[in-house]
């Protein structure tokens, strides 16, 4: 199975990577071949000491406390997708329809068949191998067989930093925050482990942010609404031993490194890349973790400086 898994994976390595082919759901997506930000960067910190927020109960309560955890993921085109692209990639121009005044200006290295999530989000996101730059774009759109998109807001980061966006500024999520780094992969979850926080979504959020959020989006300013950038934990008091070690390694992860409120959405729905290797009935099982089972934390003590994702 090893060996079938590494052959895919190499299959979808040519057909995503650089001058892709257009995706095919039934191969696994391409190996990404960077990490994640600096070791000391915040969506790499443990959180399990921090002290628990104490607006966490509210958050817990507005977003549903009753509410299972939904993976919004799985087999076929369930997932948010994302490219490869390798230097030799084309630039394509890149037009924006909507926040463009808040958007890392084009061209972008996106391959011309780069995969769309599905939906009204449309959420389209290139890491370009060698340089790690990791470029993402919101409401995308191919125009001109590939060689313009037209999107409503696009952000560049530099995956071997620890550079946030400008105050108040979008991204292609509406925290401000980048969307790869808090997918659910197969290969991590089956593989060495998630080392990193998650992204999720809420469906009402406060018209407020916080580190290492840069946006907010919502104009509600009810105090017991979670603001963008927050981050949830789960208990660890949540005994895991019943699940199967691929939910384990999902529920691990959200215990040590936890998960960002990065949009508005359904309450507990957390983000993940499609893979054909997921097993679907498997990963419904972690709806038997409910909201009363999260717990907001305080990082404010972890921030170095406010402008980066640095910390201490």
């Amino acid at each position: 199975m090893g060996r079938m898994r590494g052959l895919l994976l190499f299959l979808g390595a040519l057909l995503l990577g650089g001058r892709a082919h257009a995706w095919n759901p039934r191969l696994p997506l391409p190996h990404v071949p960077c990490s994640f930000f600096p070791s000391d960067n915040v969506w790499n910190a443990d959180i399990s000491t921090l002290p628990v927020n104490p607006r966490s109960a509210d958050y817990v309560a507005s977003i549903g406390a009753g509410v299972g955890l939904h993976p919004d993921f799985g087999t076929k085109r369930i997932g948010i997708p994302y490219a490869v692209a390798d230097a030799t990639e084309s630039p394509a121009a890149i037009q924006f329809t909507a926040y463009g005044d808040e958007s890392d200006p084009g061209p972008y290295p996106v391959p011309r068949t780069a995969p769309h999530e599905r939906g009204s989000d449309r959420h389209v996101l290139v890491v370009r191998a060698g340089s790690c730059g990791l470029y993402e774009l919101f409401d995308a759109h191919r125009k001109r067989r590939g060689a313009l998109w037209l999107a409503a807001s696009g952000a560049f980061w530099d995956l071997g930093a620890n550079t946030l966006r400008p105050a108040r500024w979008t991204s292609a999520d509406a925290a401000g925050l980048p969307i790869l780094p808090g997918l659910v992969r197969h290969e991590e979850a089956t593989g060495a482990g998630i080392a990193h926080a998650l992204r999720f979504t809420a469906p009402r959020t406060q018209s407020a942010y916080v580190w290492p959020a840069r946006h907010a989006a919502s104009s509600d300013a009810d105090p017991a609404l979670p603001p963008m950038g927050v981050r949830f934990r789960l208990k660890a008091s949540v005994d895991l031993s019943a699940f199967s070690p691929t939910n384990q390694a999902i529920l691990a992860a959200l215990k040590t490194y936890g998960m960002f409120l990065g949009d508005n959405g359904s309450a507990w729905f957390i983000s993940g890349a499609p893979d054909p290797a997921w097993n679907d009935d498997d990963l419904h099982q972690i709806g038997a973790i409910h909201g009363s089972d999260f717990e907001a934390v305080d990082e404010s003590g972890l921030m170095v400086d406010p402008d980066s994702g640095q910390v201490q």
